[in-house]
């Protein structure tokens, strides 16, 4: 079994992780941990409003984010000594995932819930919605 396990740094992909590492670890499966970054316009692209200082100072300081949030995550399954792909990529999280885990024939993608409710999901819908209503794999919602 291929497994897809979604991380964004947040405590409820964390606990997502780790319900990933624990169906790896009964079935024996191949897990990825995939980042994705949302995508920032350079400031040359969207006008005066950041200087190419601040912008770099942006970019930096998301470097080493997305540095940590993998290494937390490879942490996760290194603990249980189980293998672990990382994969990086820019884009809207839904739709890159939803492509990642249909193209790369992934048998399951798990996630964690954001836990928005009422009007705000209902407008804003979340990632782990998109991902589940968007592919057919199977997709495990952690909340």
């Amino acid at each position: 079994m291929k497994i897809l396990a979604c991380t964004d740094g947040s405590e409820k992909s964390r606990k997502a992780l780790k319900e990933a590492a624990k169906i790896a670890e009964c079935l024996n499966s191949e897990v990825t941990v995939i980042y994705v970054e949302e995508f920032i316009p350079h400031p040359a692209d969207i006008g005066p409003y950041f200087s190419e200082e601040s912008f770099r100072q942006f970019e930096e300081r998301n470097k080493e984010d997305t540095a940590r949030i993998m290494a937390d995550a490879v942490k996760i399954f290194d603990e249980q000594k189980i293998q672990v792909k990382t994969l990086l990529k820019k884009g809207h999280p839904s739709e890159t995932i939803s492509k990642v885990a249909s193209a790369g024939g992934f048998d399951m993608v798990v996630i964690g819930s954001r836990g928005l409710g009422g009007l705000k999901k209902l407008l804003l819908g979340s990632v782990s919605n998109a991902v589940a209503q968007g592919i057919e794999a199977s997709v495990l919602i952690v909340k």
